[in-house]
């Protein structure tokens, strides 16, 4: 399996899930939420490209 698809795979289903939370009262952890799975499929976007 290629290096960084588990955390961009990961941080794909953390960003949907703060995603659909964002309508809910609790917006305040969804976007923290949404954040920390964009920092997952960047970093894993990241290792992808970088060992090709």
């Amino acid at each position: 399996m290629r290096e960084g698809l588990i955390p961009a795979v990961l941080g794909t289903v953390v960003s949907a899930s703060g995603a659909a939370l964002l309508g809910s009262k609790y917006k305040l952890a969804a976007t923290g939420i949404l954040g920390f799975g964009l920092a997952h499929v960047v970093l894993g976007t990241i290792d992808l490209i970088e060992h090709r």
